[in-house]
C-alpha cells in the first residue's frame, strides 16, 4: 500500500457522522450568516427587523407584565452571568473527572467573546434607538445570542458527551433560543443581529471543536511517539 492510499484511507476513517453533521452544520451557519450581513449591509433592507418587532411589541401591548420575566430571562446570557459561569462550570467537569471538557468549555467562551467583539467592531451596526433596556456596544452580531448559543450548545455538548445526558440538548438550545428573542422584544437587538450571534456561535463551536480535536490527536501522537 503506497502512502497516498494510506491516507486516502485515514481521511476517509475521519469522515464519521459526527464530522460530517458538523461540517454541513457549519457551512449552513456560515451561509446564514454571510446572508443576513449582506441583508442588512449589502441591501440595507429592514423588512424582516420591522416585520419581527411588530409582533414582538404585539406581545408587549397585549401581555404587559410579560417584560419583566423577559428581563430575568435575557440576564443569562449577560456577561455578569456568562464570565463567572464560564470559569464555574469548567471546574465543576473537570471536577467530575473530565479535564479536557473543562478546557473545552473555558477556552470555546473565551473565543467567542473575542470573535464576536472583532464581528461587533467589522460591521459597526449601532443598537436600535427605541431600547427597553439601555445597553452598551455595538449591534451585529448580538452578543447574548452568540454567546448564549456557544454557551448552552458546548454545555449540552458535553452532557451529551461526557455525562451521557442527550436529554439536556434540547432544552439548554431552546433556552439559548429563547434568550436571543428577550433581545428583539426588549429592542436591544434586531432580529438580524440576534440570528447572525446564533449562526456566528453554531460556525464558531463546529470550528473550535475541530480544531481542538486535531490538535488533541495530534498531542496523543506525540506522547505515543515518546
Amino acid at each position: 500500500m503506497n502512502r497516498f492510499t494510506s491516507r486516502l484511507l485515514a481521511l476517509a476513517g475521519l469522515l464519521t457522522v459526527e464530522v460530517l453533521f458538523g461540517l454541513v452544520l457549519f457551512i449552513v451557519a456560515f451561509a446564514v450568516f454571510f446572508y443576513l450581513a449582506r441583508v442588512v449591509f449589502v441591501h440595507h433592507s429592514v423588512a424582516l427587523d420591522n416585520w419581527a418587532s411588530g409582533i414582538v411589541d404585539g406581545w408587549r401591548l397585549a401581555h404587559p407584565g410579560l417584560t419583566g420575566p423577559v428581563r430575568v430571562v435575557t440576564f443569562f446570557a449577560a456577561l455578569p452571568f456568562l464570565l463567572p459561569a464560564s470559569v464555574i462550570v469548567p471546574l465543576l467537569i473537570r471536577r467530575a473527572g473530565h479535564p479536557r471538557g473543562a478546557w473545552e468549555m473555558l477556552l470555546a467562551m473565551a473565543g467567542s467573546v473575542l470573535l464576536n467583539q472583532l464581528l461587533k467592531l467589522y460591521f459597526n451596526r449601532p443598537r436600535p434607538s427605541n431600547a427597553l433596556l439601555h445597553t452598551f456596544g455595538l449591534s451585529f452580531p448580538s452578543g447574548h445570542a452568540m454567546l448564549g448559543f456557544t454557551f448552552y450548545g458546548c454545555l449540552a455538548w458535553l452532557l451529551a458527551r461526557h455525562f451521557k445526558r442527550p436529554v439536556w440538548v434540547a432544552p439548554l438550545l431552546l433556552w439559548a433560543g429563547l434568550i436571543g428573542l428577550t433581545r428583539v422584544y426588549l429592542h436591544a437587538h434586531y432580529a438580524t443581529d440576534v440570528l447572525a450571534g446564533f449562526a456566528g456561535g453554531a460556525a464558531w463551536l463546529v470550528a473550535f471543536r475541530a480544531g481542538l480535536k486535531m490538535f488533541w490527536r495530534e498531542e496523543e501522537a506525540v506522547m505515543q511517539a515518546e
